[in-house]
């Protein structure tokens, strides 16, 4: 592959996952593929002929800086062809006993950090010209109990994604939301065990109120982890967004996901409550 004429992206959160499956996807069809992580470890075990990491923690604004330093250097007048927010973490809990660090830590790193990235980047994009994916979710559509700080930065990412599409419309650059459901992901995985230290965490009071809830969505996280579809599918869509002629501005992707979407545009508010209540209630 001649890297001087190949197309360019930009992946953050490409160690593990939906991330490093849009990597290797890319990569295979001759992108030169910039994937942002967080560890030299898996910088090392990325780097290839096509894939090129970079150190890229998002919420730090000297990160971002370097690494977009870095990548102009290495497209030139080029540009950026893509750039996908990937990033993530997932915070559950009930908000009565939430820490509000703790969403605060959330909405950083999954829709502020994202806007930090999405800025530093469209310079390179309108050189390319570019599109943008943005890595949302099904919680983006719909929140579920326990699930609210992790579905509050997704509602998030999805207002932004909407309202920068319309704004880059004179520039004709794209931005497009990914919506998966269960994917398997190391984010579940993560999420189980941040599940299982708030449960450890609650006050009598909270594990009175909301324990079997907890349990519940341990329970659940384990399920995705072991269950959810291969990311390949997430990172298959995400090409389409950057790379077809005619891209969507949405794609629902997972098993069951768009009965979920289908739910919450022709079921009543009240309907929604009780079918996403009874589900922990089982």
């Amino acid at each position: 592959m001649n890297n001087a004429i190949a197309k360019s992206v930009l992946i953050t959160g490409a160690s593990t996952g939906i991330g490093e499956a849009c990597a290797h996807y890319f990569a295979e069809r001759g992108w030169r593929v910039f994937a942002g992580v967080r560890q030299r470890a898996d910088a090392r075990r990325l780097e290839s002929e096509s894939i090129t990491p970079v150190i890229l923690d998002v919420t730090k604004p000297q990160h971002i800086e370097t690494a977009i330093t870095q990548i102009t250097d290495a497209v030139g007048e080029g540009g950026l062809h893509g750039l996908i927010n990937n990033a993530g973490v997932a915070v559950a809990g009930p908000f009565e006993f939430l820490p509000i660090d703790e969403l605060r830590r959330q909405m950083e790193i999954n829709f502020i950090a994202q806007v930090a990235v999405t800025q530093a980047a469209l310079s390179l994009l309108r050189r390319g010209p570019g599109r943008i994916a943005n890595m949302s979710s099904v919680s983006g559509r719909i929140a579920a109990p326990m699930f609210g700080p992790y579905a509050a930065s997704k509602f998030a990412l999805e207002a932004f994604t909407d309202s920068l599409r319309r704004e880059l419309t004179p520039w004709d650059l794209h931005v497009a939301s990914i919506e998966p459901g269960a994917i398997k992901t190391p984010i579940w995985k993560k999420g189980e065990a941040y599940a299982q230290e708030r449960l450890d965490a609650l006050p009598p009071k909270a594990e009175t109120y909301y324990g079997k809830w907890l349990r519940k969505i341990v329970g659940y996280t384990q399920r995705a982890n072991e269950r959810g579809l291969d990311p390949r599918l997430v990172a298959e869509v995400t090409f389409h967004a950057i790379s077809a002629a005619r891209p969507k501005t949405r794609y629902v992707v997972g098993r069951g996901t768009w009965l979920t979407v289908l739910a919450t545009r022709l079921l009543p508010d009240r309907w929604l409550d009780r079918l996403a209540t009874r589900r922990l209630e089982r």
